[in-house]
């Protein structure tokens, strides 16, 4: 996962960085996408916990290019003619929570993995429920594809939109993966 948070403190978003919001519309419901002006630091769903991810200040209404981009790229996701999301990523998190957000871009799509595996994958094999816990914090869902994550025996666990939503989008990469 490459990311362009090139702020040194532990909360990039403790400083005045303008972040920009709008709604676009989806199969699985109105998606709200927030950017700062370099890249995509959140896509948030309609039945998103308010604390799920936080700010420190609050998205103002609008857009700019990285919105442009990610809202194009989604539409394109939906529409089956994109398989991986190339937009810059600007997720909030501890060093823990990144990698494991990193490996969750390397399952391929239409491909499913476990909490167990992508534990092992970052070299912390014992770390499953922590693993767990990083996935429900993943400020991009959808081009950080936590959705591809299952329980150990394959089946649909947690999942901040819902394990309909989860279902969906696994049964939409599999049927633009069969062509």
């Amino acid at each position: 996962m490459t990311t362009t948070n090139s702020s040194t403190a532990a909360d990039p978003y403790t400083t005045t960085e303008t972040l920009v919001t709008t709604t676009v519309d989806s199969p699985v419901g109105p998606l709200r996408l927030v950017a700062n002006d370099r890249a995509i630091v959140a896509v948030l769903w309609p039945c998103d916990q308010h604390n799920r991810v936080r700010f420190d200040h609050d998205p103002v209404p609008g857009t700019n290019q990285v919105l442009e981009q990610t809202a194009r790229q989604l539409e394109e996701y939906f529409a089956g003619t994109r398989r991986s999301f190339d937009v810059p990523l600007d997720p909030d998190g501890t060093e823990f929570q990144q990698q494991v957000w990193a490996a969750l871009t390397r399952i391929p799509f239409a491909e499913t993995s476990t909490y167990g595996k992508q534990a092992a994958t970052i070299g912390r094999p014992r770390a499953v429920r922590a693993v767990g816990a990083a996935n429900g914090r993943n400020p991009i869902p959808i081009i950080v594809p936590c959705h591809r994550i299952v329980g150990a025996d394959g089946s649909l666990t947690g999942f901040a939109a819902g394990v309909d939503t989860k279902r969906w989008l696994l049964d939409h990469e599999r049927a633009v993966a069969a062509g």
